[in-house]
């Protein structure tokens, strides 16, 4: 009688063991940290490939209806400023100052480290 209680208690708990989800992720980060990697590892990747890459990532998140991970537009941001597309490099840091106001200082240096530029 006691074993069949106790294999009862097993099979119940992992019956509620198997129904447990994992975490799902507030953002949609798609390949944003492998680019990244690229990035800083000066990979065979250039800025334009890598830009395409994050690109594809705002897509996908648009998509699920989730936001994009921070610093994302940043990176972003630095990638065009390393084109030379200074409009679009200081667009992104504004986006990204907007969606993610506690990095706002940092966007601010970026932007005013490139005013001369514009």
């Amino acid at each position: 009688m006691f074993l069949i209680k106790k294999t009862g208690m097993l099979l119940g708990a992992l019956l509620l063991v198997g129904c447990v989800q994992a975490p799902k992720s507030l953002y949609e980060w798609g390949n944003y940290q492998s680019t990244l990697y690229q990035y800083y590892q000066q990979d065979k990747t250039g800025p334009q490939e890598q830009l395409q890459a994050l690109q594809k990532v705002i897509e996908q998140a648009r998509a699920k209806d989730k936001p994009v991970p921070p610093g994302l537009h940043a990176q972003m941001g630095l990638l065009y400023s390393k084109t030379g597309n200074i409009e679009d490099a200081f667009q992104q840091f504004e986006t990204e100052k907007k969606l993610f106001p506690e990095s706002a200082h940092y966007m601010d240096f970026l932007l005013s480290k490139n005013k001369g530029v514009k």
